[in-house]
């Protein structure tokens, strides 16, 4: 985001996401006074995968994980940053802009939908949704910003409007056509290069929960603050390994990649190009190469800390690994805690999970990196609430 600000206009509107104060300690995340109301000319830009589940029952995860990804790398990519709100869902992503950058959000994921069609033959329904629209049907979109680590911040939704905006678009309404066949985003840094990840403790553990609406914000809050006491232990943790997830071949999901590079096989120089680069990589992270700027033990550190794993996006949203006790009593609490109707929740487990990256500079410290379950995760975790939503 620009600097020097100006406290006038639009052009401070313009920099609300970057005058947002970081907070460092997720268990942080219930504290009303962290979350600042989004600009009433702001817009959300919104993606969710029709028909997810089939895909996912039918092993395609992955591709629904990247296809939803591509929305974050493709927005990012024509703003030239990645300072700027966005949530990765599993099967969908959502983000935030200002007015100034509505067109921008349209012709993105109008471009986004028509690749995700012509690659994955899925389709990606897209919706533009203005905040003051939102905020007359009597919700709120409010953001604050979560610091991963010391080079990456995420954003965290509260007020009830993002979800709102989701179930309008669902509904219909605010939807976007995809660009015409064969349209190619700039997905420059978005790659699927590791394996699925082994639980170290006993299993992956893919958690929505959701208020009821019906209930307190202050009984919800102290829900969510249990779970997190309870994650915070021995007995669970971020579903990656110290050094990172494993490489075992330098061909892993070229196949995807390579959609995101050229269209329908065409540009073999392209493919050659994108096939020499990941022979390259795969050597300097395999045998750890230092070349140039990039440390390969930094870099995967780095991966570490900047996975976003657990999120807030009107409801809190974990990819865990932990024991299967752990497990029971988790869904223990969270049954009881719908029974007395103050959440609804969605568990789902899983022997695997799995990342999808957007890497737009391997010498930068900002790359990001989303995990999900490799068996459905967030995607059939929501399957699992909707019965009780």
């Amino acid at each position: 985001m620009a600097a020097g600000l100006h406290e006038t206009g639009g052009r401070a509107e313009a920099d609300f996401y970057a005058r947002l104060p970081v907070f460092g300690h997720f268990s942080q995340l219930t504290d009303p006074g962290l979350y600042m109301p989004v600009p009433d000319d702001w817009v959300l830009g919104l993606s969710d995968i029709v028909r997810s589940t089939s895909a996912i029952g039918a092993g395609r995860y992955k591709e629904v994980n990247t296809a939803a990804a591509s929305v974050i790398a493709a927005v990012s990519n024509k703003l030239g940053t990645s300072a700027f709100p966005f949530v990765f869902g599993g099967d969908g992503a959502s983000f935030a802009l200002p007015a100034s950058q509505a067109d921008l959000a349209r012709e993105t994921l109008a471009a986004v939908a028509a690749w995700v069609r012509d690659s994955f033959d899925f389709e990606l329904r897209i919706a533009v949704v203005p905040v003051s629209e939102i905020r007359a049907r009597g919700h709120d979109v409010r953001i604050a910003r979560f610091a991963a680590s010391p080079d990456v911040s995420y954003a965290m939704f509260s007020g009830g409007g993002l979800a709102y905006a989701e179930q309008r678009m669902k509904d219909g309404a605010f939807t976007i056509p995809p660009a015409r066949p064969g349209t190619l985003p700039d997905l420059t840094g978005l790659t699927c290069r590791f394996d699925e990840i082994m639980p170290q403790r006993g299993v992956i553990l893919s958690l929505i929960l959701l208020p009821d609406p019906m209930a307190s914000t202050d009984a919800f809050n102290a829900l969510v603050g249990q779970v997190l006491s309870l994650v915070d232990g021995q007995e669970a943790g971020r579903p990656l390994p110290e050094n990172g997830p494993a490489l075992t071949t330098p061909f892993k999901g070229f196949g995807i990649e390579a959609k995101t590079v050229t269209r329908d096989g065409a540009g073999l120089v392209t493919l050659g190009k994108l096939a020499g680069l990941r022979l390259i990589s795969f050597a300097i992270l395999r045998f750890g190469l230092t070349v140039g700027r990039f440390d390969p033990a930094r870099y995967r550190r780095q991966l570490v800390e900047n996975t976003d794993f657990r999120k807030f996006d009107d409801g809190l949203r974990m990819t865990l690994d932990c024991t299967p006790a752990l497990a029971d009593r988790l869904e223990a609490l969270l049954m009881e805690a719908q029974q007395k109707g103050t959440a609804h929740y969605g568990l789902h487990r899983q022997e695997a999970a799995l990342m999808t990256c957007f890497v737009p500079s391997a010498t930068r410290s900002d790359h990001i990196h989303f995990v999900d379950g490799a068996m459905g995760g967030y995607a059939m975790a929501a399957r699992a609430l909707k019965p009780a939503a």
